[in-house]
């Protein structure tokens, strides 16, 4: 048996540390606000019916269902089970014949050149280990299929929310930031030179809550980055973070709407497999 190196070890602990992230709260409640990003991706990769699509980090599905009802052949990935317990009952209550697979974006379990198509929608960029999951990616792609991304960009909404965590929170050891995939560039030097005819788009999507404290308590309670970094904070650590997230969403907020309305950013990142 081989004996791990310590960068190996240090990547192993760290996507240990954001599974259990991801398991914590209820990404359910969360994942329902990214329906439309799922959505615009998957008609932006121009699926067509009979394609094989692998959905990256497919959480609850959204992204996975949406190019099944178009036709293609679905197969989702996530290494969490209780979010796949949930695409599994969605794509059942619409009849639709998905696949999902207990896995990880950077082992995923497929033979080279399986699939026409690999999409993401702000999945992959949580990855552990950014260079494979990219290049896996790529493995997994027919030479002339695609691979489309949606990520947050680091100056979006959720980018800043992002960074509200990190500074309370230092990231574990190892971690890369996930807004990283936001960046064409990066993108491109992270899938290699197997991949041509890059290029991307931005795109936005409006969110509305109450008030922005609605929002705050909704992602201190829910969404796993902000749930597990205030769990480890005392009360008045607590406190400070929440405050710095309202005043996030109110200096995000339109003007003259009632309630609270932004807009989150995104950029969805398309390439060529050569």
């Amino acid at each position: 048996m081989s004996i791990p190196t310590a960068d190996t070890r240090v990547l192993t602990e760290l996507r240990d540390k954001q599974q259990k992230m991801w398991t914590s709260g209820d990404y359910n409640k969360i994942a329902a606000l990214t329906v439309t990003v799922n959505e615009t991706l998957v008609a932006q990769a121009a699926i067509a019916p009979g394609e094989r699509v692998l959905d990256v980090a497919t959480g609850t599905g959204h992204a996975a269902l949406a190019a099944a009802r178009i036709g293609a052949g679905v197969t989702g990935i996530d290494y969490v089970p209780t979010l796949l317990d949930i695409a599994r009952r969605r794509a059942a209550a619409e009849e639709l014949d998905v696949t999902f697979v207990e896995a990880s974006a950077e082992d995923l379990p497929f033979p080279d050149e399986t699939f026409d198509v690999a999409l993401s929608a702000i999945g992959v960029m949580f990855a552990a280990d950014h260079d494979r999951a990219a290049s896996e990616l790529v493995r997994v792609v027919r030479p002339g299929g695609r691979i489309a991304l949606a990520s947050w960009t680091r100056s979006g909404f959720v980018g800043g929310i992002l960074g509200v965590v990190g500074r309370y929170v230092s990231p574990p050891p190892g971690a890369q930031s996930p807004v990283r995939w936001g960046e064409e560039d990066v993108v491109a030097d992270l899938l290699g030179d197997q991949v041509e005819e890059i290029g991307s788009t931005v795109h936005a999507v409006t969110q509305r809550f109450r008030d922005a404290e609605a929002f705050a308590d909704l992602f201190l309670t829910y969404y796993g980055p902000t749930h597990t970094a205030a769990a480890k904070l005392d009360d008045a650590g607590r406190s400070a973070m929440r405050t710095d997230l309202v005043a996030h969403a109110n200096a995000f907020a339109r003007p003259g709407v009632i309630g609270l309305e932004c807009d989150w950013e995104y950029r969805i990142i398309q390439a060529t497999h050569r």
